[in-house]
């Protein structure tokens, strides 16, 4: 089992190469899960979170053309930027997002789409002044006030955070998304109990996706369970890629180890 102070380093390192808080992103680069999710081609009506890498191509291709034509499209903006999300392209997704955000300066969604654009785009103090300002405090959204926790956890205030996912929860009970980033504030400070307790609810509450789900195989993989994580990564991709994904956790929790085990050797000669 691992202690609090390695399972949180290791989380880290996991989190800060998912960009978006899924395994599956990090470790098989498939295009399942990224930070924006829930749009939809047009032509498809598909949920682009559940997309193929080439059907997202086809996508970008598709789209790109259309804002070509009207850039100022808001709709079409929003799926390209959406898309490019999705397929790894973060700066164009943001760029594309920053056009539209001053073409709207005053429209809800375009802000707050643009601040997740930035928060994965790492520019994590914009993201958050664009998440608040896309903010209605006399009717507030509790989509934007969970995106706000996951930026100030990612800017190291998980108490602040949690607040806000609670009154997220307030606003829309049992929602796994909300249930989910509390899962992952609980996992950046390596608590890994409270982190599978709350991805357990979180994939057992309506509207579970493949990111909450594979959220949960992170924590369960994290704790050494591996083939209990592979079980639950076989719900959401295919075989080979979850076996991938948990031979990827092994061997990072392995190197992980290694370090811990470096670490304790030289500390006597330090101290020499």
């Amino acid at each position: 089992m691992l202690t609090n102070h390695r399972a949180n380093a290791t989380a880290r390192r996991l989190t800060a190469t998912a960009a978006v808080l899924v395994l599956a992103t990090a470790l098989a680069g498939c295009a399942n899960g990224r930070l924006t999710t829930g749009s939809v081609d047009r032509k498809s009506a598909r949920p682009v979170a559940a997309m193929s890498a080439g059907q997202l191509d086809k996508a970008a291709d598709s789209l790109g053309s259309a804002y070509a034509r009207n850039p100022k499209d808001k709709a079409v903006a929003m799926r390209y930027a959406s898309v490019l999300q999705m397929n790894g392209r973060t700066e164009q997704s943001l760029a594309v997002m920053r056009k539209l955000a001053i073409d709207y300066p005053k429209e809800r969604q375009v802000l707050a789409a643009y601040g997740k654009a930035l928060a994965a785009a790492g520019e994590l103090e914009a993201a958050l002044d664009a998440v608040r300002r896309a903010q209605t405090p006399e009717y507030p959204d509790w989509k934007l006030l969970s995106a706000e926790g996951a930026i100030l956890d990612q800017l190291g205030q998980p108490q602040e955070a949690r607040a806000l996912y609670r009154r997220a929860l307030d606003l829309q009970p049992n929602e796994a998304s909300i249930l989910s980033n509390l899962g992952m504030s609980h996992l950046l400070e390596g608590d890994l109990k409270a982190s599978e307790s709350y991805m357990r609810q979180a994939a057992s509450a309506n509207g579970a996706d493949s990111r909450v789900r594979q959220n949960l195989a992170l924590v369960v993989g994290l704790q050494g369970r591996f083939e209990e994580a592979e079980t639950i990564a076989r719900q959401e991709l295919s075989a080979d890629q979850a076996r991938a994904n948990v031979a990827y956790l092994r061997n990072m929790l392995a190197q992980q180890n290694a370090w811990n085990q470096l670490s304790d050797e030289e500390k006597p000669r330090a101290t020499n």
